[in-house]
């Protein structure tokens, strides 16, 4: 019996361990890779759910909002360096969405302690909208303006703007906060940022709008 159950654990080393399965927050069924998510307004809380849930969970007078999962791209988007300043981010990555809740647009960036709000200036915010009336479109709580600086900082002179589903926002922060290593992040963090932003690029659909003064 021993030289048996040492033959088993020999063997059971070479079988993979099963990932571990995601389940609906709400119902408890299992998930795929690719599932919807909710958020919670007042709490700013994701809920991982199944179709069935999302569905029946996210009706206008429901706790909860359904995220969509559109990305768009803006490459028309006017923003000044006066504006981005005026912003009061102290990074170069930040993203923007109305909330219900607060009853006002709110401004947040990803950082190593997760995501942090900034100061808004309701008159600068009203400024922006003006030239881009795509703002306007924002669905609240759950649709974002994400702003990457990154190329600007990097010398590419290159800025970009997308329009997003909320937990790609939370996603990039956690992804921030999990990564993040000494002073400057270290080189990992940085790869796996544009990696997130390249995997965005390649599933928006580019929207072009002339800009109005």
């Amino acid at each position: 019996m021993p030289e048996q159950n040492k033959a088993f654990a020999t063997l059971r080393r070479f079988i993979p361990a099963r990932a571990p399965v995601e389940r609906c927050e709400l119902c408890g069924a299992e998930l795929a890779v690719d599932h919807q998510h909710l958020i919670e307004p007042a709490s700013r809380k994701l809920l991982c759910a199944c179709g069935a849930c999302a569905l029946l969970f996210s009706g206008p007078a429901g706790k909860y909002r359904r995220v969509p999962q559109r990305i768009r791209a803006l490459p028309d988007f006017q923003l000044s360096e006066a504006q981005w300043e005026s912003l009061l981010i102290p990074i170069n990555m930040a993203f923007f969405f109305h909330s219900s809740t607060a009853g006002r647009v709110v401004a947040l960036y990803p950082s190593p302690a997760g995501a942090t709000e900034s100061l808004l200036a309701l008159e600068a915010w009203e400024e922006i909208v003006r030239q881009n009336p795509v703002l306007r479109g924002l669905t609240p709580d759950v649709e974002a303006l994400l702003v990457n600086r990154l190329g600007r900082a990097n010398t590419t002179g290159k800025a970009e703007y997308l329009l997003v589903p909320i937990d790609e926002c939370y996603r990039l922060t956690g992804l921030l906060r999990a990564r993040w290593r000494g002073l400057s992040g270290g080189a990992e963090v940085w790869a796996e940022i544009e990696q997130f932003f390249a995997g965005l690029r390649a599933r928006a659909i580019v929207v072009k709008e002339a800009a109005r003064a």
